[in-house]
């Protein structure tokens, strides 16, 4: 039993379930091969190199004990081990390479591997933690691309394709179907919208490509739902829609970032007994519990009680629809809104605005905090509240040796609780020491800074 087992791991190249034979009988059988291999090309594998200082004692600090001890004026540096993963390429001429934020997190190299072998050192366009999308760039000839499809046509039921390099293999293909589109709330992402396949998606997959049976994108592997603490396969794997991820990468290409927006409302799911109170058919929508006063949606004319069906051209379901269709959307354009307001439909227009804050040298708070930048940033979803964040950590600083990472909300200082700046600022003054509770996109953790 365990030679089998070793036997199937290393197969690589493979598609998934039991090869059928190529004729029976004389006649022909379907096969995916030659829509794999014409894709396969275009996926790629992703290893990531990350360097971190070595400590040093103290008493090291002294020039003379330096000199005597023959210690570098310098930190030493240590090699983290690789992390693998998967990238697709959807753009041969740019050299542009798609994958997962989480596959390359706080690299210092990122090498990108071709199915012909060539490694390629990778330069970072961009990262969205909040949607995990992460645009590299290579220069190299005749790379092969990827043909994008239009994942809003993608049906439960299709048949799909995911390609990756699960476990550090090499390009593996699984094959499977849509189990379900939009699915939401799972607590992976910030902006979530994942389409849901069976098709065996394994650690190493990140990044990969989805792809319908004629060899288009349709979404990005990202991630799968395990019940184990094996992280195993059992039939629940998501990605990331391609539509979704192409509003992203034009993003992270033109600007280095995404810059995510303000409309200023508070909304809730359409239940039954909220279609019955407000008299409406309508049993699909996104219901506006609050408007913040002097926002873009009270500029817009949006109201409490309004019940939002359509943005921008697409249906809007519940209330986390509402919340991507906001959040993909640019600083400075506009929204067409289309709404149910006592029993009638209408259409409104609203901007999409910059979210205020505030922000601070981490420096100026404690000297452990030096290299980073905190602010002080408005709620994207309710433009009443605030979070407190790690807007920039700067290379080879203390705060960047202490692991913080842009996009960090942090969520309490010394076991205080902290909703604006200037109580980073008052728990950490005169402390020997800083606790930071620190929420990670959809992981929560302690940093101690000493």
């Amino acid at each position: 039993m365990k030679t089998f087992w070793v036997a199937i791991l290393f197969m690589v190249n493979s598609v998934a379930l039991a090869a059928l034979p190529a004729r029976v009988n004389g006649d022909e059988l379907p096969s995916l091969a030659p829509m794999v291999e014409q894709v396969v090309p275009a996926v790629v594998n992703i290893s990531t190199r990350s360097h971190a200082s070595i400590a040093q004692n103290p008493l090291f600090n002294d020039p003379f004990f330096r000199r005597f001890f023959n210690v570098p004026e310098r930190p030493q540096q240590q090699v983290r081990p690789q992390s693998l993963g998967s990238g697709v390429v959807i753009d041969a001429d740019n050299g542009y390479v798609i994958t997962n934020h989480h596959v390359i997190g706080r690299a210092d190299e990122i090498t990108v591997t071709l199915r012909d072998g060539r490694e390629l050192s990778a330069k970072l366009l961009g990262s969205d933690p909040e949607a995990d999308v992460a645009v590299l760039q290579v220069k190299a000839d005749n790379l092969s691309a990827i043909k994008l499809s239009d994942s809003d046509r993608l049906r439960v039921g299709d048949f799909v394709v995911a390609i990756g390099n699960p476990f550090g293999l090499g390009q593996t293909v699984t094959s499977g179907i849509v189990s379900a589109m939009g699915r939401s709330g799972l607590g992976i992402e910030g902006y979530e919208d994942f389409i849901q396949t069976d098709a065996s998606i394994n650690p190493g997959n990140s990044g990969g490509a989805l792809v319908n049976l004629k060899g288009e994108l349709v979404g990005m592997n990202t991630a799968i739902l395990s019940p184990g603490a094996g992280g195993g396969n059992v039939g629940i794997g998501f990605a990331i829609p391609v539509n979704m991820v192409s509003q992203i990468v034009d993003q992270l290409v033109e600007h280095g970032e995404v810059s995510r927006g303000v409309l200023g409302v508070v909304t809730q799911d359409l239940t039954a007994d909220l279609a019955q109170a407000f008299g409406i058919k309508a049993r699909k929508g996104a219901v506006i519990s609050r408007v913040i006063p002097d926002s873009p949606a009270e500029a817009a004319g949006i109201k409490a009680g309004d019940v939002v069906i359509e943005v921008n051209g697409r249906d809007i379901d519940n209330s986390m629809d509402m919340r991507n269709a906001v959040g993909m959307v640019r600083i400075g354009q506009k929204l067409d809104i289309r709404l149910i307001r006592d029993n009638r439909e209408m259409s409104l227009k609203a901007s999409i605005e910059k979210p205020t804050r505030q922000d601070m040298a981490g420096e100026k708070i404690s000297p452990k905090l030096a290299g980073a930048t905190i602010g002080q940033v408005q709620d994207k979803d309710d433009g009443s509240l605030y979070h407190v964040v790690v807007l920039d950590v700067k290379q080879g600083t203390p705060a960047w040796y202490a692991r913080l990472q842009k996009g960090d909300e942090i969520l309490s200082v010394n076991r205080q609780p902290v909703k604006k700046l200037e109580d980073v600022a008052r728990y950490a003054k005169g402390s020997g020491q800083l606790l930071l509770n620190i929420q990670r996109g959809s992981v929560a953790l302690f940093i101690l800074l000493k």
